[in-house]
Order: C-alpha cells, then sequence, then structure tokens
C-alpha cells in the first residue's frame, strides 16, 4: 500500500523526504503557489510557508512522490498546517512521458486557521526558501528557480536572514555559488528583509 502526493515546495527537495520514495519531476495544470501559510515553530516564532490556490491557466512544476502508506502520518504531521486536495491526478503530468499522476494522488494545501499572507511577524524563513530552491535547483537547475519565482505569488512577504542560523527544521544548506544565485535572483524582485533581532 502506497500515498501519492504532489510536492511544490520543500517536498521537491529529495533530502527532505524518506530516502525511498519514488519521485517522478512533472507539471499540475490549474495551481498557483503563494506564501500564504501561517504559523508558528517549535520556538514560539512566526513564521510563512508556501501554498497553492485554484489559477487557471497555470501551471506548476513540481514532483509525483510515491512512498508506503506507513509515511503517512509523519507526512500529514509535518504538513499539520494544511489540509489534503484529492484525486489530483488528472491535473498532472510527467515531463518525461507526458503520462498522468495516479488518481489517488493528492496535494496540501493551506488549512483555514492557517490560510494568511506571511507578514513581519510570519516572514518567510530564508533557511525554508533556501531548501525549497536547492530542489528546483537540483531537478530543473537555474530555469527551476526562475520558474518557481514566477509562478508563486506573495513576494511582498518579507524573508528572514536565518540562513547562518537555520530556524528551519529539514535546513538544506546551499552551497556558495547556489546561495549567491539564490541572492541574486531574489534581489532583482526587490524582496525585502529582516533580521533575528527584528523579531525579538
Amino acid at each position: 500500500m502506497t500515498i501519492t502526493y504532489f510536492g511544490y515546495g520543500s517536498l521537491v527537495n529529495i533530502d527532505t523526504i524518506p530516502a525511498a520514495t519514488q519521485v517522478v519531476p512533472g507539471r499540475l495544470s490549474g495551481w498557483m503557489r503563494e506564501w500564504k501559510v501561517c504559523g508558528e515553530g517549535e520556538d514560539g516564532q512566526g513564521r510563512c510557508a508556501l501554498s497553492v490556490r485554484e489559477q487557471h491557466g497555470v501551471e506548476i512544476r513540481g514532483i509525483m512522490a510515491r512512498e508506503p502508506r506507513a509515511g503517512l502520518k509523519d507526512l500529514e504531521l509535518r504538513e499539520r498546517r494544511y489540509h489534503k486536495v484529492e484525486a489530483i491526478g488528472a491535473t498532472f503530468r510527467c515531463e518525461a512521458e507526458q503520462k498522468p499522476g495516479s488518481n489517488d494522488m493528492f496535494l496540501f494545501k493551506a488549512a483555514p486557521g492557517h490560510h494568511r499572507w506571511g507578514s513581519r511577524s510570519h516572514p518567510i524563513l530564508q533557511s525554508y526558501l533556501d531548501c525549497v530552491l536547492a530542489g528546483y535547483f537540483r531537478i530543473w537547475g537555474e530555469e527551476g528557480i526562475e520558474h518557481f519565482i514566477e509562478t508563486t505569488d506573495g513576494w511582498h512577504v518579507p524573508v528572514l536572514k536565518d540562513r547562518d542560523s537555520p530556524r528551519y527544521p529539514r535546513k538544506i544548506v546551499p552551497g556558495p555559488q547556489l546561495a549567491d544565485l539564490i541572492d541574486t535572483k531574489l534581489a532583482a524582485l526587490g524582496v525585502s528583509y529582516l533580521t533575528p533581532e527584528d523579531q525579538s
């Protein structure tokens, strides 16, 4: 017995999911990412993560992931600020063979109690963003980072500079070249930054 889900954020980074997970890159039609999940971490500090909304005419790259059903409890704990949207496989296409996704494929979307734009009190963690973009870079290179930026709403949300002392529990530390590439792309967007002292 297995579960199949679509990853569009940190789940794209295979270093954050079980090693035995089968991963197939592809595109999901009719959805847009947005910085619109807010909550508090174990440190009590607010943070903002990614969600998705239905959006006609938009395709987002991501992965179809399949893992043993025994992992569902841990996955739902990880995505505890979300609820599942079921049966999305028909709108997914594998990149290699253009086949649709599994009928039982689902994705995680912000739960109503957490569905709001990030803010100064709930910023995007740079360590979370690094993890997400490193996953896109691994599969699609610089084009993957550009695609992610173009198909994500909410870049008005500030980014907390925590790269040197990551608050994201599944942190991925990018190498110097990737870190510079990420920073250059975000600078072109005019992203605003906060320091940890700004939250204290």
